[in-house]
């Protein structure tokens, strides 16, 4: 199978919203020795791209969304650990969670996944992270993009916490934190002193983008 036929399948993959599909694809990705970042470049990146177009456009549905980024996640956990850290397709470290005491991860994932198919390292704390931790890890990781979810009124205050954390530990200047949730919105995050608010994942990739190219 040619190179081209090999990176169609990864796409339609994506596509067709197939996580079982893209795994086989990738993994021919690798039996046949072709170059994961360019599969991820030319297959991934454009298939998740162009989902998230119709969503933006509302001709498909967030299920729909979520499905092709369960199915790109499927194939980049294969094809990302060749690709050395220092690539050129790796545009910048973040760390991405839902914040303590809630432990909703659908959107979190979605903008994990969409941020790893953008070119992203990403580093998914998961669920009901601890306030310390995302400073910690984003350290650990040399990271100074720091993403904090909530969707619950009830922890809202944690995403305020972090920034309070971040600002007493003396270090604010050197991370760039946005937020997102259901719950959430533009006006919390400038209430809080968050750099930006992703309110879905094209939001999201847009903004850390902006942050990469402001430096």
């Amino acid at each position: 199978m040619s190179s081209e036929a090999i990176l169609k399948k990864l796409r339609e993959a994506v596509l067709n919203y197939d996580p079982d599909a893209a795994a086989a694809a990738a993994k021919e990705v690798i039996e046949k020795k072709e170059d994961p970042l360019e599969a991820i470049e030319k297959a991934l990146i454009p298939a998740i791209k162009e989902v998230g177009d119709k969503f933006e456009r509302m001709e498909v549905f967030l299920l729909e969304l979520m499905l092709a980024a369960d199915a790109m996640r499927s194939s980049m956990a294969l094809l990302l650990p060749l690709i050395p850290k220092d690539s050129k397709g790796t545009k910048s470290n973040i760390v991405i969670g839902t914040v303590q005491g809630d432990v909703h991860e659908i959107g979190k994932n979605v903008v994990a996944n969409m941020l790893m198919a953008d070119g992203f390292n990403v580093t998914d704390l998961g669920v009901d992270v601890k306030t310390s931790l995302f400073m910690a890890e984003a350290k650990k990781s040399d990271t100074y993009i720091i993403g904090a979810s909530s969707l619950m009124s009830s922890t809202m205050a944690s995403q305020k916490d972090l920034l309070d954390f971040i600002t007493a530990s003396g270090e604010r200047k050197r991370f760039k934190v946005m937020i997102g949730g259901g719950i959430t919105s533009r006006e919390w995050a400038e209430e809080i002193g968050a750099d930006g608010y992703g309110g879905d994942a094209l939001e999201a990739i847009k903004l850390a983008n902006s942050f990469v190219k402001s430096g």
